[in-house]
């Protein structure tokens, strides 16, 4: 025999229902369908019976909503030639509803005992009206009312389940039933002198396993809106995947934070019985679903599962008087039970000085007042501090048989949530270590949920997160190499990539799920306004696992932003050199806080475009090495400029043509006038370990005074028609001395210094083509050869290519 369970989305609609019969007609064994009631009946049965004993009226616009639904029901479900008995039966069971209804709205109130008998009749209406449609339908169905096969006592003032009595009914009756389909209704049940029952949370799956104990089933099927139990929610976690095979106490652990497809009493009847249970799909039955037993997980992943529980609070009972007391925990756990508040949570200090417990947020109110009173005595006197709670949390669990047999798991979690910016406030472990639970705040249970699957389920793929500011050539070529190298960075660097903002001067555009970078233009121009402030909040807000902001402007406003991305775990890469060259206590704050958050702060293109020479500084200087001295031509627009200028050109038509081919800044002073190249050195300078500032580097400018005191553009080229005989005279001069011009960088002993120089024959930059850089580092361990590292230096493309990799150095951190 076997027990099948539906629940309220599996029978929330005729469709719905005309499938459960498809499935049913597969079964060749005795079957026991338990239903529960129509989707959000017994909510609508609830509200009602609150309405009337508050005396409003309202309750009977939702009787008359049950009422509808329920009648629609029948007439879809049943043929018109056998609806008139059916009809009136439900329309008998309604009156009645009615008048329990009526007397709750006369008396003012609703007790119990009533509460019971008006929620019962979801599940007596919904079995009774599917067992109906499986008559119609010519299957050898019978109908049986739970109430009396299904037993209660009063035990402490709750309902419980008299199992000798049940099993004893159960037996009696399917024995002689020679139905192949039998249709119960689950939740309800009653007790020895006739009153109604409920079972109470997930009744009808209790009603199931009730069932499949007394009569020793083969196996309970529980079947509902999702393909079994899943590694995390999939509602919140795309990636999630159901698990084929589970253990009933990893079920249990995995139902009690919060996987709402299996309630724990649930297993309780079957697991003594060793009596399977499996979840299934109503409408994918084909699927597997997942399988429970008593087996262990062997072999397989250590974590099973991750769950939550959301809207949570902490209760914390502490003060010097707890410290070697007897009874205080007894006293507060006891005061909480009286209260009927359930306590999710327990952890205590090991010097006794505090206890913290999770409740329920709706219990707060209750929950405070009740301990404060029970302590009164204690926080009059100082001995213990009045209990203050904190709301607004949520519970995360990681679930597994073989957790305890495996080091590091914790570590491995906190590190994981800690990389994320998910600030822990309790961490709880129970004996078995079959559960490794901790409290975190509700705003971050997506993110957290979302990075341990990752970390424990997605074959040690990284999910990245980028936030993109700047789209423009070296972004616009940044966004197509990411899209084109989507499919090698999965297999080969087990990295997913995924860009969720964009933003230009213009509009920004955001999409959770990630940006079509196939048509990013079209979907940033139906974007929204840009707005500096509300991109930061929309990434805020988001809150995204592994979130970079990338910064492709030369905006010192954008510059400004970094402190509040990295102050909230979101790391920073960029080509802008603002930061890193503003005030020594910026950057050295900066780097402070990608430290103190775990927040990469990476800027190497900000010397030398897609050149590795910041990550080669550092790797020297973590290797002990020391720097002696620095040289090198750090632009590639002026290293482009004066290798294309000579007598036969114009100083003019040359800067032109290295804007228009984008190896300028937009405005091609900064590069011109020696800022760009000092900025660079700043920062080799203070990568190298040294307090400089801007000012302290000297500057030996060939512009005229008059071109760097241009207000635009268009001036700043005039400046350049106008002087160019000087800019002849700086070209000939070297030329008469078979040298070669290069604008130098240059740092040793604390100092440093920009200008361009005269390159004779033989020197390691005179033979500098095109834009590339070269930086000569002469270190203790490179005294006389320099470590030499060459290359292009400027350009959309190549600068692009260094911010591709800044992302994958936070990929692989």
């Amino acid at each position: 025999m076997k027990i099948l369970k539906f629940g309220g989305s599996s029978v929330a609609n005729p469709e719905n229902i005309i499938k459960i019969k498809n499935i049913l007609t597969s079964y060749e064994d005795k079957i026991i369908v338990v239903v529960s009631a129509f989707g959000g009946v017994t909510d609508q049965l609830i509200n009602a019976g609150e309405l009337a004993a508050s005396q409003n009226t309202a309750y009977k616009n939702t009787l008359k909503d049950l009422e509808t639904r329920h009648l629609d029901m029948v007439k879809e479900l049943i043929p018109i030639t056998l609806q008139s008995s059916v009809l009136s039966k439900v329309k008998t069971e309604l009156n009645v509803l009615e008048t329990l209804l009526e007397g709750a709205f006369f008396i003012g109130e609703i007790t119990p005992k009533l509460s019971d008998k008006i929620v019962s009749f979801g599940e007596l209406l919904s079995s009774y009206i599917i067992s109906e449609n499986l008559v119609s339908e010519g299957l050898d169905c019978d109908y049986k009312d739970s109430r009396e096969l299904i037993k209660t006592l009063k035990v402490a003032g709750k309902n419980v389940v008299d199992f000798e009595s049940t099993n004893t009914y159960c037996k009696s009756y399917f024995n002689q039933n020679a139905s192949a389909i039998t249709v119960c209704p689950g939740f309800i049940a009653s007790s020895h002198n006739g009153d109604i029952t409920t079972l109470g949370r997930g009744g009808s799956d209790y009603s199931a396993a009730i069932y499949a104990a007394a009569l020793d089933a083969d196996v309970l099927e529980i079947w509902t809106d999702v393909s079994g139990m899943y590694t995390a929610n999939p509602k919140m976690v795309k990636q999630a995947k159901a698990i084929t095979h589970i253990s009933y106490e990893e079920a249990m652990e995995l139902s009690h934070f919060g996987a709402k497809v299996l309630y724990p009493p649930t297993i309780q009847p079957v697991l003594s019985q060793g009596i399977s249970i499996i979840i299934k799909n109503t409408f994918k039955p084909e699927e597997a679903g997942t399988l429970i037993t008593k087996s262990k997980n062997k072999g397989g992943k250590t974590v099973r599962g991750i769950s939550h529980i959301g809207n949570m609070a902490l209760l914390s009972l502490e003060g010097p008087g707890m410290v070697g007391i007897p009874g205080i925990s007894k006293r507060f756990f006891e005061v909480l039970s009286q209260a009927d508040i359930s306590v999710v949570l327990i952890t205590q200090a090991s010097s006794e000085h505090s206890i913290c417990v999770g409740i329920s947020s709706d219990d707060v109110e209750k929950s405070v007042e009740v301990v404060n009173e029970a302590f009164t005595y204690e926080i009059e006197r100082g001995k213990i501090k009045k209990v203050i709670p904190e709301k607004g949390l949520a519970i995360v669990a990681l679930v597994g048989d073989n957790m305890k047999s495996h080091q590091g798991l914790s570590g491995k979690m906190f590190s994981t949530l800690g990389k994320n910016n998910v600030n822990i406030r309790v961490i709880a472990q129970g004996a078995s270590e079959r559960n490794i639970s901790c409290v975190i705040n509700e705003k971050d249970v997506k993110k957290a949920l979302n990075a341990l699957h990752e970390e424990f389920f997605e074959e040690n793929i990284k999910q990245l997160n980028l936030f993109v500011m700047g789209v423009g050539n070296v972004g616009a070529k940044f966004l197509n190499q990411i899209n084109s190298q989507e499919k090698y960075l999965k297999k080969n660097l087990r990295l997913n990539v995924r860009v969720v903002g964009i933003s230009n001067s213009r509009t920004m555009f955001f999409n959770e799920k990630g940006i079509n970078l196939n048509d990013w233009k079209n979907e940033l121009d139906s974007g929204e306004k840009a707005n500096k402030d509300l991109f930061i909040e929309k990434v805020n807000d988001l809150n995204l696992r592994n979130s970079i902001f990338v910064d492709n402007t030369a905006s010192e406003e954008i510059a400004r932003t970094y402190k509040s991305f990295l102050g909230n775990s979101i790391s920073v890469v960029t080509c802008n050199k603002i930061a890193c060259s503003s005030a020594y206590d910026n950057y050295a704050s900066l780097k402070s806080l990608a430290r103190e958050y775990n927040a990469p702060f990476l800027f190497e293109t900000n010397v030398g475009a897609g050149l590795p020479i910041i990550d080669t500084l550092k790797n020297l200087i973590a290797s002990g090495d020391k720097i002696l001295k620095i040289q090198a031509v750090l632009s590639g627009s002026l290293n482009f400029v004066f290798n294309n200028f000579d007598d036969t050109t114009t100083f003019h038509d040359i800067v032109k043509q290295a804007q228009e081919e984008g190896y300028t800044e937009p405005d091609p002073k900064i590069d011109l006038s020696g800022i760009d190249v000092m900025r660079k050195i700043l920062i080799l300078a203070r990568e190298s370990g040294h307090m400089l500032e801007i000012k302290d580097i000297k500057n030996d400018s060939f512009l005229p005074q008059e071109s760097l005191a241009t207000n635009n553009n268009e001036a700043f080229f005039e400046s350049l028609v106008k002087y160019e005989d000087d800019f002849q005279k700086i070209y000939g001069d070297a030329k008469a001395k078979n040298s070669r011009l290069k604008y130098v960088a240059q740092f040793e002993n604390g100092q440093a210094s920009v200008g361009l120089q005269e390159i004779p024959k033989g020197h390691d930059f005179y033979n500098l083509e095109g834009s590339d850089n070269v930086v000569l580092f002469y270190t203790e361990r490179y005294p006389n050869l320099p470590l030499i590292i060459k290359g292009a230096g400027a350009g959309a493309e190549v600068t692009a290519s260094g911010i591709f990799a800044d992302i994958i150095r936070i990929g692989n951190f």
